[in-house]
């Protein structure tokens, strides 16, 4: 049977923390709370997943002493409960700041449009006077360029009904402007106060919605503030809750090889486990960011720059032909044949599987293909294949085997390995790019593992 255990950056806002039992200190549970009925379901299956990982972990930590027992709990609530809330809080706050900053940009767009109307009327009053009506004007141009000396009464009365020339004006008029850009505010502020308007009752109008403008975009601009604030504060409260876990996984790290149980010791290694893989996560997202900030400004003057020609990537070395399954062969694990630096494709397994065993003083070729591939491609670097799970190893997911990709095939890496034949492993991808999680898996020798 496989046990599945998933940690994701962004998950839906969750209570946590099961009920205090057996004398051990941990939080206890709190009412499942949501906005929606589908966020109350999803909160009250995690609150129960919760209560039904503590139960286990409990049991596993039997005859253990309870300051240790504590420590382990208290772990796991603040990696898979506290940091997961707080992660919701962050990806939601994050949210409300961009809705807010899209706001303030709409509304100071919609005051500079009013600004810009307001400049472009002044400059026509300079040349016809405050008293100019564009409206009959343009009514009195119509009559000389298209009627002729016609019945101009006729005319009014068939396209419009009017039955004087002050009718026909005003039909006119509030005809062109229902058929106006609802951005242009001149036109919006004329209209909302009579029809017929000259250009200087038309600039007061402009005038007036300008003030109006102005308060709605200083209030949009602070409520933006507002929100980014709060989106702050969110996330320096998650990262306080990281580090707060890294500091306890550093402490519980030294107590281990103090718990004589190998169920408790197992408990144990999953917590640390689930908390490293968060850490991992804290670490991809903040290389992330920094990569978005950074800029290239280019030469800003002086001596020009020197071009420099990068270096070319090393060819991916050929895969050999298909063959049998590899014989196991012997050896330690890692090599340094074809190990060029991660060229694995950012946020897939295969980068990961890299990146975690460079962490963990491993070498591995830079092209060995897709993870479904690896355990045929490796012994051609020299690489140790065999169906035994040790720390630091590879598994090479054939193409549909335990979920992975029909075609592509999955890899992983071994964190840790247990007496009674299961092993447990961290991966990436699984539920999309640098989403990571991990599993506890059973060996029946189904498994390839590169070492």
């Amino acid at each position: 049977m496989t046990n599945v255990r998933v940690i994701k950056p962004a998950l839906a806002a969750l209570v946590a923390a099961a009920a205090c039992v057996g004398g051990l200190a941990f939080s206890s549970a709190q009412p499942a709370q949501a906005d929606t009925y589908s966020d109350l379901i999803n909160a009250q299956n995690q609150h129960a997943a919760s209560v039904q990982r503590e139960a286990e972990l409990k049991q596993q930590l039997a005859g253990a002493s309870q300051d240790l027992a504590n420590k382990v709990l208290e772990l796991d609530d603040l990696t898979n409960n506290k940091i997961v809330a707080a992660q919701a809080k962050v990806t939601q706050a994050n949210e409300d700041a961009a809705t807010a900053q899209d706001e303030a940009d709409a509304a100071s767009k919609r005051l500079s449009a009013a600004q810009k109307d307001k400049e472009t009327l002044e400059e026509q009053i300079k040349q016809t006077g405050r008293d100019y009506d564009d409206a009959h004007a343009a009514v009195a141009q119509l009559a000389r360029d298209e009627m002729h000396g016609s019945n101009a009464s006729d005319v009014m009365s068939v396209v419009t009904g009017a039955t004087s020339t002050q009718d026909f004006v005003n039909s006119m008029q509030s005809r062109d402007a229902l058929s106006r850009n609802e951005a242009n505010a001149a036109s919006s502020a004329a209209t909302s106060l009579s029809t017929s308007k000259n250009r200087g009752e038309r600039l007061a109008a402009i005038e007036k919605q300008i003030a109006v403008l102005k308060t709605q975009a200083d209030e949009k601009a602070a409520s933006a503030q507002t929100a980014a604030e709060t989106a702050q504060s969110e996330r320096d409260a998650l990262d306080k809750l990281r580090q707060e876990g890294e500091a306890r996984r550093d402490e519980l790290s030294s107590m281990i090889d103090s718990l004589d149980s190998q169920s408790a010791k197992q408990a144990a290694q999953t917590v640390l486990i689930a908390s490293q893989v968060d850490s991992y996560n804290r670490q991809f997202q903040k290389e992330q960011q920094d990569a978005a900030n950074r800029v290239d400004t280019g030469n800003q003057g002086g001596t020009p720059s020197t071009p420099v020609t990068p270096a070319p990537a090393p060819a991916p070395a050929p895969a050999p032909a298909p063959a049998p399954a590899p014989a196991p062969s012997v050896g330690g694990q890692g090599t340094s044949n074809g190990d060029y630096g991660n060229a694995y494709a950012t946020g897939q397994c295969t980068y990961w599987a890299y990146e975690r065993r460079r962490q963990m003083g491993i070498g591995t070729p830079s092209y060995l293909g897709n993870g479904g591939d690896w355990w045929r491609n490796a012994p051609s670097y020299g690489l140790r294949v065999d169906h035994n799970p040790q720390v630091g190893a590879a598994l090479s997911f054939l193409p549909g085997q335990d979920g992975a990709d029909g075609t592509w095939g999955h890899v992983a890496v071994v964190e840790a390995v247990y007496g009674d034949g299961t092993f447990q492993i961290s991966e990436m991808n699984v539920g999309g790019l640098w989403m990571m999680n991990y599993r506890t898996l059973t060996n029946l020798g189904q498994y390839w593992f590169v070492h």
